[in-house]
């Protein structure tokens, strides 16, 4: 099952690699970006959305378990909890934002 997985990541991340330098190029043509510099910044903008994404997904999972665990002892501490896991979301805002700096600057 480990082996079937390693290998799905490989073959996507070849797929990725294919695909990626297509598409910036076309998006470097469309926009007059050097095409040479511009997958950089649409790789780095791509990585720094997507992994903030998965962090705050990991961030809500375990916060939430953990805040619906105290309110079912505790039912008034349920907007003490929302407040957390919505600081857990903020993980994701962040690193759309770092994105959007990084295309404004290629």
């Amino acid at each position: 099952m480990r082996v079937k997985k390693i290998l799905s990541g490989l073959a996507f991340l070849s797929i990725l690699n294919i695909v990626f330098p297509v598409f910036s190029t076309v998006f470097a043509a469309a926009s007059e970006i050097n095409p040479e510099v511009a997958h950089w910044g649409f790789l780095s903008a791509a990585i720094s959305t997507g992994l903030s994404a998965i962090a705050a997904g990991v961030a809500v999972a375990y916060v939430g378990a953990a805040a619906v665990g105290a309110m079912s002892e505790k039912p008034e501490i349920a907007g003490r909890a929302l407040i957390y896991v919505g600081l857990a979301e903020g993980i994701a805002i962040y690193g759309l934002i770092i994105a959007i700096m990084i295309l404004g600057k290629i």
